[in-house]
């Protein structure tokens, strides 16, 4: 039987964690789940060996990415930008595609400005979006709450953590099975 072509593929998906800098989280009020759901997809995202791509809003402003998620990507790719949407910056679109993925698996902060723009450029540019509800957030839950309607009206698929990794896993049985089901908790 052919699956639904919005289920996740190994083959086909990459990691985008947009601008989670220093001085940005401490305006997050519930950053710590958060970040424990980007590291969770972080560490999934190694397990399976699947690229990750990090972007940072004017760094020399906001800091850099924080240390819990940059130390998860050394020698990733991270793209500086001074726009909101990431699609706007002219080096993104390069790294985007050496990676060679069409489902992006989108996130970071804050959810209704930087991630909502960069969703809907994707979408128009032909990627399939998803967007784990745990791993975005803004400085208020109702801004949050309407970037991730925005986005689902789009055409992104609203998804959560878990979900995105046993699709990717697409099986049990395995050592990446085991590894990843270690990770949900």
């Amino acid at each position: 039987m052919q699956r639904h072509p919005t289920i996740l593929t190994a083959e086909n998906t990459a990691l985008l964690i947009i601008d989670v800098q220093e001085r940005l989280v401490k305006a997050m009020p519930n950053y710590a789940e958060v970040e424990k759901a980007i590291t969770t997809l972080q560490q999934g995202m190694e397990i399976l060996n699947l690229p990750t791509l990090v972007t940072e809003q004017y760094p020399r402003g906001l800091g850099v990415t924080v240390k819990s998620i940059a130390a998860r990507n050394p020698g990733g790719a991270v793209v500086e930008k001074t726009t909101f949407s990431s699609c706007a910056e002219g080096n993104f679109k390069p790294a985007l595609e050496k990676l060679g993925r069409k489902q992006i698996v989108v996130t970071g902060m804050e959810a209704h400005v930087c991630v909502l723009q960069t969703v809907l450029d994707l979408l128009q540019a032909g990627y399939q979006v998803q967007v784990p509800f745990g791993a975005v957030c803004s400085r208020s839950d109702l801004n949050r709450d309407n970037a991730l309607r925005r986005m689902e009206q789009a055409g992104a698929i609203i998804t959560n953590v878990e979900s995105v990794l046993f699709e990717l896993l697409h099986r049990a049985g395995s050592a990446e099975f085991k590894a990843i089901s270690k990770l949900i908790v």
